[in-house]
């Protein structure tokens, strides 16, 4: 009788990093791979994550957003700098004036004049602020604060993003084996059955028997078509995150643990997971903005300069010209309250921004902590299965041969089959639970980037557009041309 079996050990796959562990886990969950010819190359995790890492339209987005408030800084800086305007109005006027004069013979006269003439005049003015109550220098602070708060959320998107296309990639080589495995064990159950029919028609067994081993087949093709609908629908989650549609999945290995213990992995988390960094940035841009709006009560200071043109405004051929540069010193007194209400307002949220960063803490260190259990856990669940499978194969040969002498029954050598192809299932799904839980850790605390995996590809450069516009005093063009910096 034909039986499935567990393939043997792989070497890891080209460009995978030394920190990765041995090659223990390409056993089960290469399987698939070795139905293809040596010679093909399969496509690797590594160049799967570098493809999302470049084409991954969320990442794109989270980007994107980057520039966005990196815009926040050039826009607090503004408070330095001069304004400067032009304004001007021409038109045309139509009237007359009365003037009495006298005659030389000394009457007193009135003689009506009418005035036609183009008005026009020209005025331009700059301001440069001396003192705004010292919101700009809390405004720049607040806007740098929010640019690396946003960073660290690129981060964290570009962590999620990795991980969602690693869980695809392994569940594309997880199902593909569960249908292999389901297939084979169709295969065999239908030979089987055809030999239990034989055995019916010469009278060794009964109706019974075929029966079961009927059931059995039904609930095999079952099971395969289940496995066949899972894996076009990985297939389908592999295409949405990373962009191609998988071809030949080279067998993934885990990465080494990022933490000795569970407690290392706690304290890591809470200082390098991008949530908690990003939280702690917002915090300290919302007290920023207390201080921004703390300014609105503070005496302004500025320094204006005009110069002037006037043309025929009252008579025909009057031109009126001038220049003056005026300090303007405002003190607010009281302007009915708002002001004290915002400034109390932006307190309460630094306080609660301060809880977020608690609360981001210790949800990272959990999430730490778990991850590491997770990882413990399916890598003992890993050696406990092929226990199983070694003993489940013992124990279906010695089944089998027991009912060639009658000893066992033919329900006997299905539920043997069956205790065995739900072993090397459990065995498959574990080996790929053990790939996911390592970058699961990886993500808590911080370490599943692409600077980290050192994927193949130009890494982004998050300074660029921060540099190109920070200090630009003016532009409307684009400046968020590609920058990638090689690692």
């Amino acid at each position: 009788m034909t039986r499935s079996h567990v393939p043997c050990r792989q070497k890891p796959a080209a460009g995978a990093r030394g920190r990765r562990t041995g090659g223990w886990l390409a056993p089960a969950l290469g399987l698939a791979v070795l139905a293809a010819p040596v010679v093909a190359r399969g496509q690797t995790l590594q160049e799967a994550l570098a493809q999302t890492y470049a084409n991954n339209p969320t990442l794109a987005t989270a980007r994107a957003q980057l520039r966005v408030v990196d815009e926040n800084v050039p826009q607090a800086l503004a408070g330095w700098r001069p304004t400067v305007s032009v304004s001007g109005s021409v038109g045309y006027g139509d009237g007359s004036y009365r003037q009495r004069s006298q005659t030389a013979f000394g009457q007193r006269i009135g003689v009506t004049t009418d005035v036609e003439r183009t008005i026009g005049s020209v005025q331009a003015t700059v301001t440069q602020p001396l003192y705004r109550g010292g919101r700009t220098v809390a405004a720049t602070r607040r806007a740098e604060n929010q640019v690396m708060a946003q960073r660290a959320r690129l981060l964290a998107t570009e962590q999620q993003v990795l991980q969602d296309a690693v869980t695809g990639y392994v569940n594309v080589i997880r199902f593909q084996e569960e249908v292999r495995l389901n297939l084979n064990n169709a295969q065999v159950l239908q030979r089987q059955l055809d030999a239990t029919n034989e055995r019916f028609r010469v009278g060794e067994i009964t109706r019974t028997d075929v029966a079961q081993a009927e059931s059995r087949l039904a609930g095999a093709r079952a099971s395969r078509a289940d496995a066949e609908g899972q894996l076009q629908n990985s297939r389908a989650v592999f295409q949405r995150v990373i962009g191609a549609a998988p071809t030949r999945l080279t067998a993934p290995q885990p990465l080494s643990p990022a933490a000795r213990t569970n407690q290392d992995a706690a304290q890591v988390a809470a200082l390098n997971n991008p949530a908690v960094v990003a939280a702690l940035f917002d915090e300290a841009a919302a007290r920023d903005f207390v201080d921004v709006q703390i300014g609105a009560l503070l005496p302004q200071a500025s320094l204006q300069g005009q110069a002037l043109r006037s043309d025929n405004q009252t008579l025909p051929g009057v031109r009126t010209t001038g220049e003056q540069i005026v300090a303007t010193v405002t003190v607010p007194i009281y302007q009915g309250g708002a002001e004290y209400a915002v400034v109390r307002q932006a307190r309460q949220d630094a306080a609660r921004l301060r809880q977020v960063v608690d609360d981001q803490r210790r949800t990272a260190s959990a999430q730490a902590v778990q991850a590491w259990e997770t990882l413990q856990s399916t890598r003992a669940t890993v050696d406990s299965v092929r226990a199983q499978i070694r003993a489940s194969e013992i124990a279906l040969d010695g089944v089998q041969r027991e009912a060639v002498v009658g000893s066992r029954t033919t329900l006997d050598v299905l539920n043997a089959e069956q205790e065995l192809l739900n072993a090397r299932v459990s065995l498959v799904r574990a080996l790929a639970n053990v790939v996911t839980a390592s970058h699961s850790l990886a993500q808590a605390v911080g370490r599943l980037t692409a600077r980290d995996l050192r994927l193949p590809v130009a890494l982004y450069d998050t300074e660029a557009y921060y540099k190109a516009v920070r200090d630009r005093w003016a532009g409307l063009g684009d400046y968020s041309a590609p920058q990638p910096v090689q690692q």
